[in-house]
């Protein structure tokens, strides 16, 4: 039986973010299996998903109709009066019917978020009249302003109605039609009834539609939690927005004339409507903006002469590649072969694009890189877009282009992070503003994100959603389907407890659909013309920047330029260090002139010591640079490719490294094999290393030999089946015997699959020499510029970057001075041979308080009082906030002035300045205008109080700097650690995994969390938290069992003892520590003294003394051990273990003794805590070294 005509005109996906729940490819698989040929998509407001709806509808055979639900503001859109959401606009439902109607709706939608944004992106009827050539208007759904006039009284205003609907009709023409809807509502029916009175009266033609918001009817539930994420309610609230019903699922066609019996008519004129629909899209056409070349030069001509230009400067002073004025031959046939696919694939153009705006950066002094693969073409190296050789590292022009590839080059451009928006903002000048925008993303729901959010929606404690999420495997692209299947606990919880089913069940239903829009950290598209011919266009809410509406594919699908202009933080890095060399030292600096043999730079990395080198400053990176121990630029290359789940799980890493050091020898099937793998000690490392085996030894093109690599990697196993008989049939015609070959192509297929970018390796293994030789030789700087860039991303809750580089920083020896209003710059500098604390990386002090500071230092001269510093500075552009932090961090210390009088006159100091301010604003003289006058009466008002008590200091200092600075809370303990202590925390990451360690230090950070294996027969609470000593910080774990013993214990700023083992499975020397006993310091005596020894001097107390020490020992017998410690006359001492006679720790006992022989008689002798005894109590069971210590 055929399927009645019928097709959705009012459809929803989940681009009308947070209300729609169906995704395009269910919408349009279920628009399938019921046997409608088409479907049209109509998001609230945007046209999000227009192009990627266009391409599946098309794949699937399904005529695709682009529409719209616009917002129509009731006046103009440029007004803003509207009391709410509903007054602010009406509903319009546009359907593109051909090529100009789409490109009317590009400029609609574009324009509601540009001019008419207010609570929605909003049109008008200026607009529409001015772009409604080409479109169908329906006349919308109950909020459409002929349904709201129709119901704006009890019965039908059908009069208004009439008048509503001929304003559309004088404009659409025949193009307009009446929408009825029914989803089971009773205000729809309203709504349909004097519709259908207005359709009849003014003889304009009915339409049916479903409005439609999820799929399948299942689905209603699942979309109704979509809403409360978005309005922010719980489910379960009454007085919230919702949908009314369950019948917002996209029905079939019997459903649809059943629904509207007696109005078929309404319900088969979608059909006619959709046979009105031709559009065809011209997705190959590209769209590139044009540089143009000095006169008389065609686009190919200009860059060949570049080329050339560039080549000669790049290798004048190599003679392998440039002698007697002239380029060798092999330079100009790679020259000349990549030129010719260039020209041919008509890209001359864009790379006269790139090499402009990276020739502007250059000439501002913004550092620039490319990535990728597009540093394995010469061209791009002679334009000076990458900086490494790709004949020189064996880099291959066909992993980036060849003529089989029909899609734009990609040439990814890194930029200074500081400085990226400068080039955006000349590319803008070039090619004009409105040809110029960034690029969306779309967040989508991840399954743990939406896990909490319907953990929220509906209504479960904080605690209990996060116990479940915490069970969902990490890892990106993780399901949660995949985690269902993978985590054991999380499945027997879904099995078990009704609200987790319950809660899985509809995060698995919204799971990866769209939750917001954003901008792309990178990607920029530049056009021909205006770019809202091509592409809808909008602003980020709440910011200036104009972005597309279509993310990165649609935006290439559309044959746009679509460039990366990413903002790397290491080139940011690079430009302050080359800055600070110079106005250090007056020397400026190639960094890609450095020699790329220095034995001090690779020193460094072969000793690991690579915090703040790009690349390479993690844990297990760093342990791989000392296993490695790197003697040349390739060694770093590789690196990079081989730090990396499949080459360390297959063994590549080891058989690299046993290799190098000559423990072992390389297998060769064949010497090509030897002549393409010698550099990486005949391990594949990169995908380049491949395609040339797959090309010089099976004879298969280049570029076919990266197809190859593309359908390993993606299983295509008809496509890798061709390339392997291929293979065998070549390398055998090369001399090996069919076994040999196979063998041979079943390890490129192994290997394959993990082979690395060289070209990205290689140019990013630059960027890392660069970094690594600053840090070799200009040590001050580097780390100054370091420290600088922490600062934005500075987390004083826990330690953070910054703290760990100032700990690099006194491990090299390099002296940090700390903060000073009068010597202390913006950011780190370097003075006299020390590096001078930035005042931005003062928490509250950020970078426009910091700047005012300085900048009005640098115009009036030093700060001479608080109270000045008040007065010369405007309270909103250095507020109360930011001086308390100045206070707390020292940095008014240079002042003379105790920071506890500082805090005490702060109140004074303030409305000083307000009132000076006030002063100046009506043009009167400051009280304090007169210098002397001012630093004596400020002097005057300082209280005389004592300063704050060493903890409080050194408590506040870390709260603002994230660390101790003046001084350590351990200080006074330092003594007892040393003799307690195993080990101090900046030893942890040399003792291998499970080692049995006693460290002591402060606590912070503290994070309880609950295990992901809830129990019901013991505890699940645990905690995480820092402990830090004098040489640095390490992260512990005390786990339910110790936790319900010791957690109690746990406060900020206590200082305790930790016995624990070492973890490091995280891979590298970054170590944690796992808790099983904590002990407070003021205990480590009572608990872990073995002993008592005694003190006597021959000189000072003679032979005489000693009946009468004796009879006060033997009045305090005991377990602990005594000992004497005799200092002879000649200056030697005698260590004497009293055998037989023990004493028990007793205070009178001290005090007898003391009163006896002085002050500091008496020590203790330490027995170290032991975590497989209770260690001390006088039993002397301690692992490490026994010692004694004075108190």
């Amino acid at each position: 039986m055929a399927t009645p005509p019928f097709v959705h005109l009012h459809c929803h996906s989940h681009y009308s973010l947070l209300d729609g729940a169906g995704t395009i490819d269910r919408l349009l698989d279920r628009t399938r299996d019921l046997c409608m040929n088409a479907l049209a998509l109509t998001d609230h407001g945007n046209l999000y998903g227009a192009l990627e709806f266009y391409q599946k509808a098309r794949d699937r055979g399904i005529k695709p109709i682009i529409g719209y639900e616009a917002y129509i503001a009731p006046g103009s859109r440029f007004q803003r009066e509207a009391a709410s959401m509903k007054e602010a606009s009406y509903h319009l439902t546009l359907l593109a019917m051909n090529r100009q109607g789409f490109q009317n709706l590009l400029k609609l939608a574009s324009a509601a978020f540009l001019e008419g944004f207010y609570y929605r992106p909003r049109i008008d009827k200026e607009l529409l009249a001015q772009y409604h050539e080409g479109l169908i208007c329906l006349s919308g759904c109950p909020s459409g302003e002929l349904a709201r006039t129709l119901l704006a009284r009890e019965e039908p205003d059908v009069k208004k109605g009439c008048e509503v609907a001929d304003w559309f009709r004088s404009l659409f023409g025949d193009r307009y039609f009446i929408e009825i809807q029914d989803n089971g509502t009773e205000i729809q029916r309203q709504a349909m009834k004097g519709a259908v009175e207005v359709a009849r009266k003014m003889n304009i033609p009915l339409v049916a539609t479903s409005d439609v918001h999820y799929v399948l009817p299942e689905d209603a539930d699942a979309q109704d939690v979509l809403l409360c994420i978005n309005t922010g309610k719980f489910r379960h609230d009454t007085n919230r927005m919702r949908m009314d019903g369950r019948e917002y699922y996209l029905r079939s066609p019997e459903q649809m004339y059943s629904v509207f019996s007696g109005l078929e008519d309404a319900v088969r004129r979608t059909q006619e409507i959709a046979a009105l629909i031709d559009l065809e899209l011209d997705l190959g056409q590209r769209h590139f903006p044009i540089f143009t070349p000095p006169e008389g030069k065609t686009a190919e001509e200009y860059l060949r002469e570049l080329c050339l230009e560039g080549l000669k400067e790049r290798y004048r002073d190599d003679p392998r590649r440039f002698r007697d004025g002239q380029l060798a031959p092999e330079v100009l046939e790679r020259l000349e072969k990549e030129l010719f696919v260039i020209n041919k694939l008509g890209f001359a153009n864009y790379f006269l694009i790139v090499w402009d705006f990276v020739r502007f950066a250059r000439s501002r002094g913004i550092q620039a890189t490319a990535r990728g693969s597009g540093v394995g073409s010469l061209v791009s190296y002679a334009l000076k877009l990458s900086h490494v050789c790709p004949i020189e590292y064996g880099l291959l022009f066909e992993r980036f282009l060849d003529l089989n590839r029909r899609e734009a080059p990609d040439i990814d451009i890194d930029f200074c992070q500081e400085r990226r928006e400068e080039v955006i903002q000349y590319v803008k000048e070039k090619y004009g503003h409105e040809n110029v925008a960034q690029i969306c993303t779309f967040g989508t729901m991840a399954a743990r994100a939406a896990i909490r959010d319907v953990g929220r929606v509906l209504g479960h404690p904080v605690a209990f959603v996060n116990e479940i999420t915490a069970l969902v495997p990490e890892g990106p692209k993780v399901t949660l389907q995949a985690a269902l299947e993978k985590s054991e606990d999380l499945r027997k919880k879904y099995e078990t407890d009704l609200r987790v089913r319950e809660i899985i069940d509809y995060a698995k239903q919204i799971e990866g659909l769209a939750r917001n829009v954003g901008t792309h950290a990178a990607g920029v598209v530049i056009a021909d013309k205006p770019l809202v011919e091509y592409v809808p266009l909008q602003h980020v809410q709440g910011k200036e920047e104009i972005i597309t509406q279509w993310a990165m594919a649609d935006v290439e699908r559309a044959g746009l330029l679509k460039m990366d202009f990413l903002g790397l933080r290491n080139l940011t890095l690079l430009s302050k260090v080359i800055k600070l060399i110079e106005e250090t030292t007056g020397e400026r600096v190639d960094p890609y002139a450095f020699p790329l043999d220095d034995r001090a730079t690779y020193d460094l990395l072969a000793r690991g010591e690579t915090k703040g080198v790009f690349q390479l400053e993690s844990g297990g990176i760093r342990e791989l640079l000392q296993r490695m121990k790197p003697d040349n630029i390739r060694d770093i290359i590789a690196v990079n490719a081989l730090y990396r789940p499949g080459p360390l799980e297959g063994g590549m890493v080891d058989d690299y490294i046993e290799v190098k050091h000559g423990r072992k020898k390389p297998e060769y099937k064949h010497p090509v094999m030897k002549e393409i793998l010698e550099e990486t000690h005949g391990v594949m490392v990169y995908q380049e290393q491949v395609m040339q085996i797959l090309n010089r030894l099976g004879g298969i093109e280049l570029a076919d030999a990266y197809t190859c690599i593309k359908a390993i990697s993606k299983k295509k196993l008809d496509k890798i089946a061709k390339y392997r008989e291929q293979f065998i049939e070549g390398a055998c015609a090369k001399g090996l015997s069919r076994e040999d070959a196979e063998e041979l192509f079943n390890l490129v297929e192994k290997f394959a699959g993990y082979g690395f970018n060289k070209s990205h390796s290689t140019a990013y293994a630059r960027i890392a020499y660069i970094t690594a030789y600053l840090k070799a030789h200009y040590p001050l700087q580097f780390m100054a510029a370091l420290l600088s860039s922490d600062i934005s991303t500075r987390n004083f809750t826990r330690k953070d970057s910054l703290v760990e580089h100032l700990e690099d920083c006194h491990r090299m020896g390099l002296v940090v001075l700390p903060p000073d209003i009068n010597r202390s710059e913006v950011e780190f500098t370097v003075m006299d041979g020390k590096i001078v604390f930035g005042l931005a990386a003062i928490k509250g002090c950020g970078g426009s308080a910091a700047e005012r500071i300085v900048e009005e230092r640098r115009r009036n001269g030093p700060y001479k009082s608080l109270f000045e510093f008040c007065e010369r500075l405007d309270e909103a552009a250095v507020n109360r906030s930011a001086i308390e932090s100045l206070i707390k961090a020292g940095a008014f210390d240079s002042l003379g002035a105790k920071r506890s009088q500082l805090w005490a006159v702060l109140d004074q100091a303030i409305q000083a300045g307000a009132s000076a301010a006030e002063d100046r604003r009506i043009g009167q003289l400051s009280l304090f205008g007169d210098n002397s006058e001012s630093v004596s009466s400020v002097e005057a008002r300082l209280p005389d109080i004592p300063e704050w008590e060493d903890h409080e200091k050194l408590a506040r200092e870390k709260e603002v700097l994230g660390f101790y600075f003046s001084s350590h809370p351990l200080r006074e303990y330092e003594q007892m650690l040393r003799r307690y202590c195993t080990h101090t925390i900046d030893e942890l990451g040399e003792l291998s995994q499970g080692t049995e360690v006693v460290v002591g230090g402060v606590v912070s950070a503290i994070v309880t969390k609950h295990t992901r294996t809830v129990r019901t027969d013991g505890p699940t609470k645990f905690a995480m938290f820092d402990l830090e000593d004098m040489s640095g910080i390490v992260r512990c774990i005390l786990w339910p069992e110790p936790y319900a013993r010791l957690g109690h214990l746990l406060k900020d700023d206590a200082v305790l003892v930790a016995l624990a083992t070492v973890d490091k499975r995280g891979g590298g020397d970054e170590a944690t520590l796992i808790v099983q006993e904590l002990v407070p310091v003021d205990e480590l005596r009572r608990r872990f003294t073995r002993g008592l020894e005694i003190r006597i001097s021959e000189r000072q107390h003679g032979p005489n003394i000693l009946p009468d020490l004796y009879r006060i020992v033997r009045g305090y017998p005991g377990p602990c051990s005594l000992q004497l410690m005799i200092q002879l006359a000649d200056g030697r001492r005698v260590i004497m273990a009293c055998d037989g006679l023990g004493v028990r720790l007793d205070e009178e006992l001290e005090k007898q003794v003391e009163n006896l022989l002085g002050k500091d008689s008496l020590g203790y002798l330490a027995a170290r805590p032991n975590l497989r005894g209770n260690g001390g109590n006088g039993n002397g069971n301690g692992n490490g070294r026994n010692g004694a210590y004075r108190r």
